[in-house]
Protein backbone atom coordinates (compact mmCIF):
# COMPACT_ATOMS: atom_id res chain seq x y z
CA UNK A 1 0.00 0.00 0.00
CA UNK A 2 1.61 3.23 -1.10
CA UNK A 3 0.35 6.62 1.32
CA UNK A 4 0.50 4.61 4.10
CA UNK A 5 1.34 7.40 6.72
CA UNK A 6 -1.20 9.67 5.84
CA UNK A 7 -4.65 10.44 7.29
CA UNK A 8 -7.08 8.10 5.20
CA UNK A 9 -3.81 5.37 4.59
CA UNK A 10 -3.03 5.29 8.30
CA UNK A 11 -6.94 4.30 8.88
CA UNK A 12 -6.46 1.86 5.93
CA UNK A 13 -3.60 -0.05 6.84
CA UNK A 14 -5.33 -0.70 10.32
CA UNK A 15 -8.90 -2.06 8.58
CA UNK A 16 -6.85 -4.44 6.72
CA UNK A 17 -4.78 -5.74 9.19
CA UNK A 18 -7.80 -5.76 11.34
CA UNK A 19 -9.37 -8.00 8.55
CA UNK A 20 -6.68 -10.55 8.81
CA UNK A 21 -4.22 -9.18 6.24
CA UNK A 22 -0.33 -8.51 5.90
CA UNK A 23 0.42 -5.05 4.61
CA UNK A 24 3.18 -3.39 3.46
CA UNK A 25 3.37 0.54 4.01
CA UNK A 26 5.05 2.30 1.75
CA UNK A 27 5.50 5.99 2.09
CA UNK A 28 8.41 8.91 1.75
CA UNK A 29 6.86 11.19 4.47
CA UNK A 30 6.37 14.27 2.00
CA UNK A 31 3.09 14.70 3.68
CA UNK A 32 2.49 11.55 5.74
CA UNK A 33 3.74 10.86 9.30
CA UNK A 34 5.19 8.09 10.80
CA UNK A 35 3.42 8.84 14.25
CA UNK A 36 0.16 7.67 12.36
CA UNK A 37 1.74 4.18 12.36
CA UNK A 38 3.36 4.21 15.47
CA UNK A 39 0.89 1.74 17.44
CA UNK A 40 2.18 -0.60 14.64
CA UNK A 41 5.43 -1.22 16.01
CA UNK A 42 6.01 -4.74 16.50
CA UNK A 43 2.96 -5.49 14.59
CA UNK A 44 4.04 -8.88 12.70
CA UNK A 45 1.66 -8.67 9.87
CA UNK A 46 2.68 -5.13 9.30
CA UNK A 47 6.17 -3.91 7.39
CA UNK A 48 7.29 -0.39 6.78
CA UNK A 49 9.18 0.46 3.53
CA UNK A 50 10.25 4.39 3.41
CA UNK A 51 9.85 5.29 -0.25
CA UNK A 52 9.12 7.71 -3.00
CA UNK A 53 6.90 5.61 -5.63
CA UNK A 54 7.83 8.05 -8.29
CA UNK A 55 10.78 6.09 -8.53
CA UNK A 56 10.65 2.01 -9.31
CA UNK A 57 9.00 0.16 -7.07
CA UNK A 58 10.71 -3.30 -6.09
CA UNK A 59 8.29 -5.73 -4.03
CA UNK A 60 10.07 -9.03 -3.61
CA UNK A 61 7.04 -10.74 -1.74
CA UNK A 62 3.45 -12.02 -3.09
CA UNK A 63 1.03 -9.74 -3.12
CA UNK A 64 -2.41 -10.05 -3.65
CA UNK A 65 -3.39 -6.27 -4.02
CA UNK A 66 -1.59 -2.93 -4.45
CA UNK A 67 -4.07 0.21 -3.10
CA UNK A 68 -2.19 3.34 -4.38
CA UNK A 69 -3.37 6.12 -1.96
CA UNK A 70 0.40 8.14 -2.26
CA UNK A 71 -0.27 11.84 -3.00
CA UNK A 72 0.01 15.54 -1.16
CA UNK A 73 -4.16 15.71 -0.81
CA UNK A 74 -4.59 19.16 0.65
CA UNK A 75 -4.39 22.17 -0.97
CA UNK A 76 -1.64 23.75 1.48
CA UNK A 77 0.41 20.85 -0.34
CA UNK A 78 -0.25 20.45 -3.49
CA UNK A 79 0.47 24.19 -4.14
CA UNK A 80 3.56 23.60 -1.78
CA UNK A 81 4.12 20.73 -3.72
CA UNK A 82 3.10 21.03 -7.28
CA UNK A 83 6.03 18.75 -9.37
CA UNK A 84 5.62 16.50 -6.51
CA UNK A 85 2.00 15.71 -7.09
CA UNK A 86 2.02 15.52 -10.53
CA UNK A 87 4.93 13.16 -10.32
CA UNK A 88 3.07 10.95 -8.06
CA UNK A 89 -0.24 11.27 -9.72
CA UNK A 90 1.78 9.73 -12.97
CA UNK A 91 4.73 8.30 -12.23
CA UNK A 92 3.88 6.62 -9.08
CA UNK A 93 0.68 5.60 -10.40
CA UNK A 94 2.74 4.45 -13.49
CA UNK A 95 5.01 2.13 -11.00
CA UNK A 96 1.84 1.38 -9.08
CA UNK A 97 0.19 -0.50 -12.05
CA UNK A 98 3.69 -2.03 -12.65
CA UNK A 99 3.85 -4.12 -9.66
CA UNK A 100 0.31 -5.20 -9.89
CA UNK A 101 0.68 -6.38 -13.05
CA UNK A 102 3.99 -8.09 -12.32
CA UNK A 103 2.21 -9.70 -9.09
CA UNK A 104 -0.93 -10.36 -10.64
CA UNK A 105 -2.12 -8.35 -8.30
CA UNK A 106 -5.37 -6.35 -8.00
CA UNK A 107 -5.45 -2.38 -7.84
CA UNK A 108 -7.33 0.26 -6.56
CA UNK A 109 -6.24 4.07 -7.08
CA UNK A 110 -7.57 6.54 -5.04
CA UNK A 111 -8.90 9.84 -6.76
CA UNK A 112 -10.88 12.45 -5.88
CA UNK A 113 -13.55 14.45 -6.32
CA UNK A 114 -11.20 17.21 -7.72
CA UNK A 115 -11.41 15.38 -10.91
CA UNK A 116 -15.09 17.24 -11.20
CA UNK A 117 -13.14 20.48 -10.54
CA UNK A 118 -15.64 23.37 -10.29
CA UNK A 119 -19.07 21.23 -11.59
CA UNK A 120 -21.35 22.89 -13.69
CA UNK A 121 -23.01 19.73 -12.68
CA UNK A 122 -25.10 18.80 -8.97
CA UNK A 123 -24.52 16.46 -7.43
CA UNK A 124 -21.65 14.78 -9.60
CA UNK A 125 -22.24 11.89 -10.86
CA UNK A 126 -19.87 9.16 -11.56
CA UNK A 127 -20.70 9.79 -15.33
CA UNK A 128 -20.03 13.42 -15.40
CA UNK A 129 -16.39 14.17 -17.14
CA UNK A 130 -15.80 17.54 -14.79
CA UNK A 131 -15.20 21.24 -15.35
CA UNK A 132 -11.27 21.86 -14.75
CA UNK A 133 -8.88 24.03 -15.16
CA UNK A 134 -5.83 22.48 -16.35
CA UNK A 135 -3.89 25.65 -16.15
CA UNK A 136 -4.97 26.68 -12.74
CA UNK A 137 -3.26 26.45 -9.34
CA UNK A 138 -5.48 23.53 -8.34
CA UNK A 139 -4.59 21.81 -11.57
CA UNK A 140 -1.66 19.82 -10.69
CA UNK A 141 -3.81 17.94 -8.53
CA UNK A 142 -6.88 17.97 -10.25
CA UNK A 143 -4.96 16.95 -13.75
CA UNK A 144 -2.97 14.51 -11.78
CA UNK A 145 -5.86 12.35 -10.37
CA UNK A 146 -7.55 12.29 -13.80
CA UNK A 147 -4.33 11.57 -15.61
CA UNK A 148 -3.62 8.75 -12.84
CA UNK A 149 -7.51 7.54 -13.87
CA UNK A 150 -6.65 7.58 -16.95
CA UNK A 151 -3.75 5.17 -16.92
CA UNK A 152 -5.45 2.71 -14.01
CA UNK A 153 -8.15 1.99 -16.74
CA UNK A 154 -5.55 1.69 -19.97
CA UNK A 155 -3.75 -1.04 -17.42
CA UNK A 156 -7.01 -2.35 -17.09
CA UNK A 157 -8.12 -2.05 -20.66
CA UNK A 158 -4.75 -3.44 -22.41
CA UNK A 159 -3.25 -5.50 -19.45
CA UNK A 160 -6.07 -6.89 -18.39
CA UNK A 161 -5.00 -5.33 -14.56
CA UNK A 162 -8.17 -5.86 -12.22
CA UNK A 163 -8.35 -2.04 -11.20
CA UNK A 164 -10.42 0.09 -8.84
CA UNK A 165 -11.42 3.48 -8.78
CA UNK A 166 -12.23 5.57 -5.86
CA UNK A 167 -13.53 9.09 -6.08
CA UNK A 168 -13.12 10.34 -2.73
CA UNK A 169 -15.34 13.53 -1.58
CA UNK A 170 -14.24 15.49 1.48
CA UNK A 171 -12.96 13.08 4.46
CA UNK A 172 -12.11 14.24 8.21
CA UNK A 173 -11.16 12.35 11.18
CA UNK A 174 -8.98 11.65 13.74
CA UNK A 175 -5.03 11.35 12.54
CA UNK A 176 -5.57 14.75 9.94
CA UNK A 177 -3.16 17.03 10.06
CA UNK A 178 -3.52 20.60 11.98
CA UNK A 179 -3.82 23.21 9.65
CA UNK A 180 -3.45 21.15 6.82
CA UNK A 181 -5.44 23.81 4.24
CA UNK A 182 -9.14 21.62 4.94
CA UNK A 183 -11.36 23.39 5.89
CA UNK A 184 -12.42 21.18 8.86
CA UNK A 185 -9.40 20.82 10.12
CA UNK A 186 -8.35 24.55 9.79
CA UNK A 187 -11.89 25.63 11.76
CA UNK A 188 -11.59 23.17 14.18
CA UNK A 189 -7.64 24.20 15.18
CA UNK A 190 -9.08 27.93 14.88
CA UNK A 191 -11.86 27.64 17.11
CA UNK A 192 -10.00 25.58 20.16
CA UNK A 193 -7.24 28.27 19.44
CA UNK A 194 -9.24 31.33 19.67
CA UNK A 195 -8.48 32.61 16.65
CA UNK A 196 -11.32 34.08 13.85
CA UNK A 197 -13.04 31.84 11.95
CA UNK A 198 -11.70 32.13 8.02
CA UNK A 199 -14.41 31.55 5.71
CA UNK A 200 -13.27 31.96 2.18
CA UNK A 201 -16.36 34.26 0.35
CA UNK A 202 -19.66 34.54 1.83
CA UNK A 203 -19.64 30.99 3.10
CA UNK A 204 -22.67 29.81 0.79
CA UNK A 205 -20.31 27.58 -1.09
CA UNK A 206 -21.16 23.82 -0.26
CA UNK A 207 -19.70 20.66 0.88
CA UNK A 208 -20.37 16.86 1.97
CA UNK A 209 -18.24 15.60 4.74
CA UNK A 210 -17.54 11.87 5.14
CA UNK A 211 -16.17 10.63 8.42
CA UNK A 212 -13.74 8.66 7.46
CA UNK A 213 -14.84 4.68 9.18
CA UNK A 214 -17.64 5.41 6.58
CA UNK A 215 -15.08 6.05 3.60
CA UNK A 216 -12.70 2.98 4.78
CA UNK A 217 -15.60 0.77 4.58
CA UNK A 218 -16.73 1.97 1.31
CA UNK A 219 -13.31 1.09 0.05
CA UNK A 220 -13.04 -2.28 1.59
CA UNK A 221 -16.17 -2.90 0.06
CA UNK A 222 -15.09 -1.61 -3.52
CA UNK A 223 -11.78 -3.68 -3.60
CA UNK A 224 -13.59 -6.47 -2.76
CA UNK A 225 -16.30 -6.02 -5.42
CA UNK A 226 -15.94 -6.69 -9.63
CA UNK A 227 -16.41 -2.30 -10.30
CA UNK A 228 -13.46 -1.75 -12.71
CA UNK A 229 -15.14 2.20 -13.42
CA UNK A 230 -15.01 4.88 -11.14
CA UNK A 231 -17.04 4.46 -7.91
CA UNK A 232 -18.03 8.23 -6.24
CA UNK A 233 -17.58 7.12 -2.20
CA UNK A 234 -18.72 10.46 0.38
CA UNK A 235 -21.59 11.58 2.13
CA UNK A 236 -24.46 13.00 -0.03
CA UNK A 237 -25.75 15.16 2.70
CA UNK A 238 -24.65 18.74 1.57
CA UNK A 239 -23.64 21.69 4.19
CA UNK A 240 -22.50 25.38 3.47
CA UNK A 241 -19.24 26.48 5.02
CA UNK A 242 -20.50 29.02 7.06
CA UNK A 243 -22.88 26.11 8.50
CA UNK A 244 -20.12 23.75 9.21
CA UNK A 245 -18.25 26.98 10.97
CA UNK A 246 -21.35 27.14 13.33
CA UNK A 247 -21.24 23.83 13.68
CA UNK A 248 -17.53 23.99 15.21
CA UNK A 249 -18.05 26.90 17.44
CA UNK A 250 -20.58 25.21 19.21
CA UNK A 251 -19.01 22.05 19.61
CA UNK A 252 -15.85 23.47 20.62
CA UNK A 253 -17.78 26.01 22.68
CA UNK A 254 -15.11 28.55 21.08
CA UNK A 255 -15.76 32.62 21.35
CA UNK A 256 -13.87 32.77 18.21
CA UNK A 257 -15.50 35.26 15.72
CA UNK A 258 -16.21 34.67 11.83
CA UNK A 259 -14.09 36.47 9.31
CA UNK A 260 -14.77 36.82 5.39
CA UNK A 261 -11.44 36.12 2.83
CA UNK A 262 -11.41 36.25 -0.78
CA UNK A 263 -12.86 33.06 -2.33
CA UNK A 264 -9.32 31.22 -4.37
CA UNK A 265 -8.62 30.79 -7.47
CA UNK A 266 -11.11 27.86 -8.76
CA UNK A 267 -12.31 26.90 -5.75
CA UNK A 268 -15.65 25.08 -6.21
CA UNK A 269 -19.07 26.40 -5.36
CA UNK A 270 -20.42 23.28 -4.68
CA UNK A 271 -19.54 19.56 -4.16
CA UNK A 272 -21.38 16.81 -3.32
CA UNK A 273 -21.16 13.09 -4.71
CA UNK A 274 -24.57 11.02 -6.19
CA UNK A 275 -23.71 7.69 -4.68
CA UNK A 276 -26.37 5.86 -6.24
CA UNK A 277 -23.79 3.47 -8.02
CA UNK A 278 -22.07 2.97 -4.28
CA UNK A 279 -25.70 2.49 -2.70
CA UNK A 280 -26.96 0.02 -5.57
CA UNK A 281 -23.28 -2.05 -6.62
CA UNK A 282 -21.86 -2.08 -2.98
CA UNK A 283 -24.24 -1.65 -0.36
CA UNK A 284 -23.18 1.46 1.11
CA UNK A 285 -23.83 4.87 2.64
CA UNK A 286 -22.74 6.64 5.31
CA UNK A 287 -23.68 5.94 8.99
CA UNK A 288 -22.08 9.17 11.36
CA UNK A 289 -23.89 12.81 10.75
CA UNK A 290 -21.76 15.23 10.69
CA UNK A 291 -22.40 16.59 13.97
CA UNK A 292 -21.14 13.02 15.68
CA UNK A 293 -17.98 12.87 13.41
CA UNK A 294 -17.10 15.89 14.31
CA UNK A 295 -17.82 15.28 18.07
CA UNK A 296 -15.15 12.70 17.64
CA UNK A 297 -12.86 14.42 15.64
CA UNK A 298 -12.59 17.08 18.06
CA UNK A 299 -10.26 15.45 20.86
CA UNK A 300 -7.34 14.79 17.96
CA UNK A 301 -7.20 18.62 17.50
CA UNK A 302 -7.17 19.24 21.43
CA UNK A 303 -4.22 16.75 21.59
CA UNK A 304 -2.35 18.56 18.61
CA UNK A 305 -2.95 22.33 20.34
CA UNK A 306 -1.97 20.56 23.66
CA UNK A 307 1.24 18.66 22.37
Amino acid sequence: MTGAAGFLGSHLVDRLLADGHTVIGMDNLLTGAKSNLAHLEGEPRFTWVNHDVSRTITVEDPIDGVLHFASPASPVDYLRLPIQTLKVGALGTHNALGVAKAKGARFLLASTSEVYGDPQVHPQPESYWGHVNPIGPRGVYDEAKRFAEALTMAYHRTHGVPTRIVRIFNTYGPRMRPRDGRVVSNFIMQALRGEPITVYGDGSQSRSFCYVDDLIEGIVRLFHSEIADPVNLGNPVEFTVRELAEMVLRLTQSQSHMVVRPLPIDDPKQRRPDITHAREQLGWEPTVPLEKGLQWTIPHFRECVNA
